[in-house]
């Protein structure tokens, strides 16, 4: 582009009156999303009082700045049509001072396109032109173009500001029948601050996350956890609708390599950025970044072809049965069921994909966010008996597979401890648990958490350690009918064929003053299956604990019972415990052989066929 192709354009560049003065009232006027509003033209408009501004329809996708304000609203002037009731939306809809119009995220492109919603104007942010003429959209790609398309005519704001973007961003600067220089700047957003509760929430998180994983975000104090605990997954991929300071950190960390994805392999995707000046600067001329229309981001099908997909929802409050209520107002920038939906479609579509909904077990006023229903909360997320996992920052649950009495027992384990004895009696009054269901509400804020480990062993066998919960009781009852006669024999010296309900939840719900257990787990995080259980029980009037194990038949031989041992052995020491006893009859070698390879002394007298083992720890 020539000298004088550069001062033609310029020659173009009126004032924001010279552009109102082309309104007619009866208009509706397309202003460009978010961090992209063309705020100089919108406070224009907000403040003028010309007699023409009258009775005007201003749409927006994502309402993020100037355009929603009840302090400035009048109905006379203008009235707001948007497809988002998150944000300020909320209020502005609830007052009734704004219209929504409820769609897919992914369909907003196809009802534009088909002049349902027809634009007489477009207000759309941009960079400077380059040498050939082209400017980019920036950080915000949802239905501008096709919104330009539509309009009678378009105005260019052109913000020097604004970051120059890879990907379906640019238009030319003859597109444009008017431009005007911004004099406001672009809208930034500090991070959100991350309190201990969200940080053990997003380390949970990112724990069920594994390598290769392909991942959406969003905007709150989930993501910016998430992303802290994310730095040493590996080939990562990115198709999210925002991008945040939060992302650009773990893109920066080398984690996310797009390698694996199968849709815009090699790219971050997103539509929309927000966050604070620092991110707009590393965006600008950022190869890395690919920024395209909601109909590709949103689409469910574009989605689910990157394998591994998982999308981390935000939940505002969840029942007993699983059901899911989402954010309103502030607290909501991408979670309506409008787009929640085409990301959860998504991950169902991808191989290998999951939904996570993640939440603090309280809100900010102490006020529990795990309920016995949420049936008379706004912003429901109906298909339910399809979400894959929830998370606190006291546990993972998969609900996959589980009955409503399951589910409810896994998720009482996770909300807060003083919490659950409400919700068990709650629970047993709805006839979700059995009336004799056993709760010890002193062991709630007991439970050893921080025993987290996995371990391979041979066979590249992967297993999952923890402290046992009270939801492991259909778990317990399976494994206890995958033994073979000689092995319950071994585990209670007697013949035990049946393991009812009453006395599984009596094994399962533990004083943890006077009990440890730990199960092995493998299969997915937050269920899976139990494979392997050890305990020790302190022995009164003695600094001596009972120790015994059980180890599912088809896991036998690849040393796991000898690491519970030692586990064992290491918890038993932080506790004071001096050493371990434990009655093992003769002919059950393998046992004895674990005793054996545990590195402590042992003492072995024998009665009846069965020894009697004392086993003095050593310093």
């Amino acid at each position: 582009m020539n000298e004088s192709s550069n001062n033609q354009w310029k020659e173009r560049i009126v004032s924001p009156d010279k552009v109102l003065e082309r309104i007619k009232p009866g208009m509706n006027i397309f202003l460009g999303t978010g961090v992209a509003e063309p705020r100089t033209l919108v406070q224009r408009l907000m403040a003028s009082d010309a007699s023409n501004l009258r009775d005007l329809e201003l749409s927006q996708l994502v309402s993020l700045g100037d355009a929603i304000s009840l302090k400035k609203h009048h109905s006379h002037k203008y009235r707001l049509k948007t497809f988002f009731s998150g944000w300020q939306a909320n209020e502005a809809i609830t007052a009734g001072l704004a219209d929504l119009i409820p769609s897919r995220y992914s369909q907003i492109p196809q009802v534009i396109e088909s002049g349902k919603i027809p634009f007489d104007a477009a207000f759309v942010q941009i960079t400077p032109p380059n040498e050939s003429g082209y400017c980019s959209l920036g950080v915000c790609i949802d239905v501008a173009r096709q919104a330009m398309e539509l309009a009678s005519f378009s105005v260019g704001e052109i913000n020097p500001l604004l970051p120059r973007t890879f990907g379906d961003t640019f238009v030319h600067i003859s597109d444009f029948d008017l431009l005007v220089n911004a004099t406001e700047p672009l809208i930034y957003f500090d991070r959100w601050p991350v309190d201990d509760v969200y940080e053990q929430v997003g380390a949970n998180v990112a724990s069920v996350i594994e390598d290769k994983s392909c991942l959406a975000f969003s905007i709150g104090p989930l993501y910016e956890a998430l992303s802290r605990h994310l730095v040493h997954k590996h080939h990562l991929g990115i198709h999210s609708p925002f991008l945040i300071d939060a992302l650009m950190d773990l893109i920066k960390s080398g984690a996310v390599t797009n390698r694996y994805k199968d849709s815009y392999r090699g790219k971050c995707l997103c539509s929309y950025a927000f966050g604070t000046q620092e991110l707009m600067a590393w965006l600008d001329n950022n190869p890395l970044v690919e920024f395209q229309g909601i109909d590709k981001v949103f689409n469910p099908i574009q989605i689910g072809a990157n394998p591994q997909f998982v999308a981390v929802l935000p939940a505002r409050k969840v029942d007993l049965s699983g059901r899911i209520a989402l954010h309103i107002g502030k607290g909501n920038v991408a979670s309506g069921p409008g787009e929640v939906v085409n990301f959860f479609d998504g991950a169902l579509l991808s191989e290998g994909g999951r939904t996570i909904f993640a939440l603090p077990s309280r809100n900010r006023k102490g006020e529990p966010n795990i309920l016995i229903s949420v049936r008379n909360f706004p912003n429901q997320f109906t298909p339910w008996e399809s979400v894959n996992m929830i998370i606190t920052e006291y546990g993972v649950v998969s609900l996959n597979g589980r009955t409503v009495r399951e589910r409810a027992q896994a998720l009482i384990d996770i909300a807060h401890p003083d919490d659950r004895p409400k919700l068990v009696e709650q629970a047993k009054a709805e006839k979700i648990l059995y009336p004799d269901q056993i709760f010890l509400a002193e062991s709630a804020h007991l439970y050893p958490s921080e025993i987290a480990f996995r371990h391979t062993f041979k066979n590249n066998t992967q297993v999952r350690f923890r402290a046992i919960r009270p939801s492991d009781e259909e778990e317990m009852r399976r494994l206890f009918y995958r033994f073979s006669d000689m092995a319950v024999y071994y585990r209670y010296f007697t013949k035990v064929t049946t393991m009812p309900h009453a006395r599984m939840q009596e094994y399962v719900n533990i004083d943890y003053n006077q009990i440890m257990s730990v199960v092995g787990l493998v299969g997915e995080p937050g269920h899976g299956h139990i494979i392997a259980e050890a305990r020790f029980v302190k022995e009164k009037h003695n600094p001596y604990a009972e120790v015994a194990f059980v180890v599912d038949e088809h896991y036998k031989g690849l040393g796991i019972a000898t690491y519970l041992y030692k586990l064992l052995v290491h918890l038993a020491k932080k506790q004071g415990i001096q050493g371990f006893t434990a009655d093992v009859m003769a002919s059950n070698k393998g046992m004895i052989k674990v005793f054996e390879k545990g590195d402590q002394p042992i003492q072995a007298n024998m009665q009846y066929g069965t020894y009697r083992l004392t086993i003095a720890f050593e310093s």
